[in-house]
């Protein structure tokens, strides 16, 4: 299918199933890279990209400070798909650096010390994950959080050069567990234990019941839009 236009993309987009809206992406034959976190969403993506055998790099973010729930997890998912799921880690100097000036768990001491650390274990491995890639497929929904409502199926991000793919974005946790029990795609035990969302060890907690999926992150901050930057639309990253 030739897309003319951007606007042609997000309409297609909403009208084709999950694996369709995949294949679209694959079939272009320009690099398309799926960043998995290992939460339920990016599950369902992996498992979806191997059972259509589609030709898109799987990558993840270790950061070093992931739940060992998560590390199992990947080898797991590995195992169950046939797969390769490639580490991009974040660099020792780096780390090092901020650690002599933030110290270990200094995040929690200010936005701007937690944003540093993002930027060290999260943005500069994703940049690298990213080279030469067209598209970057991703596991965001509109039903996440309130900063995610309006979550397109592609938008331009101008910063990466390149076109953020969510095709996910109007499916709903229901949706999302349903085609997980279906495929009978493995899932980290830590969503059977409060945590809808998952990302770093010290900075995730269980949610409480009635609060929003993504409550247990960065739950220390009081800015309701928190994020690590890898999905703030027109940061420069």
């Amino acid at each position: 299918m030739t897309l003319s236009s951007k606007i042609d993309l997000e309409e297609t987009l909403g009208t084709l199933d999950l694996e369709g809206r995949l294949r679209l992406i694959a079939e272009t034959g320009r690099p398309a890279v799926f960043t998995t976190s290992l939460g339920i969403e990016d599950q369902v993506l992996t498992a979806a990209i191997a059972l259509a055998s589609l030709p898109i790099q799987i990558v993840t973010l270790d950061t070093g400070r992931l739940f060992d729930e998560t590390l199992q997890l990947i080898e797991n998912t590995e195992s169950r798909f046939g797969l390769t799921i490639e580490r991009f880690v974040p660099r020792q100097d780096a780390v090092d650096a901020y650690v002599a000036e933030h110290g270990r768990n200094g995040f929690y001491e200010s936005v701007e010390a937690r944003h540093a650390c993002c930027h060290v274990r999260k943005l500069e491995p994703l940049a690298e994950a990213l080279k030469g890639a067209s598209y970057w497929i991703t596991g965001l929904r509109r039903g996440q959080s309130g900063n995610r409502a309006t979550t397109p199926y592609s938008e331009e991000d101008k910063a990466r050069h390149l076109t953020k793919i969510n095709p996910l974005a109007d499916w709903s946790i229901e949706d999302i567990r349903a085609f997980a029990e279906e495929h009978d795609v493995p899932l980290n035990p830590l969503h059977d234990r409060g945590y809808p969302s998952i990302g770093c060890a010290p900075c995730t907690r269980a949610i409480r019941p009635g609060e929003p999926e993504r409550a247990g992150r960065w739950w220390w901050e009081n800015d309701a839009k928190r994020e690590c930057g890898l999905h703030v639309a027109g940061e420069a990253r």
